[in-house]
């Protein structure tokens, strides 16, 4: 594993369950198309799969 993922908000998350925009909003975005970088933590990486179908990952190592 790398030491930081990049996660870009990719599809809005008009329509689906309130947890799921409850995840986007505790990964940090604010607006569509953003991108925030995160530790890469089994946390992070539950909340990223959890909302897989609206963000794209990139890992980078550091």
């Amino acid at each position: 594993m790398s030491d930081v993922i990049k996660v870009t908000w990719r599809k809005s998350a008009i329509g689906y369950r309130q947890s799921q925009k409850d995840t986007i909003r505790k990964l940090g975005f604010r607006r569509l198309g953003q991108t925030v970088e995160k530790p890469d933590t089994p946390a992070i990486r539950g909340m990223v799969d959890a909302v897989s179908h609206l963000v794209e990952v990139e890992e980078e190592t550091s």
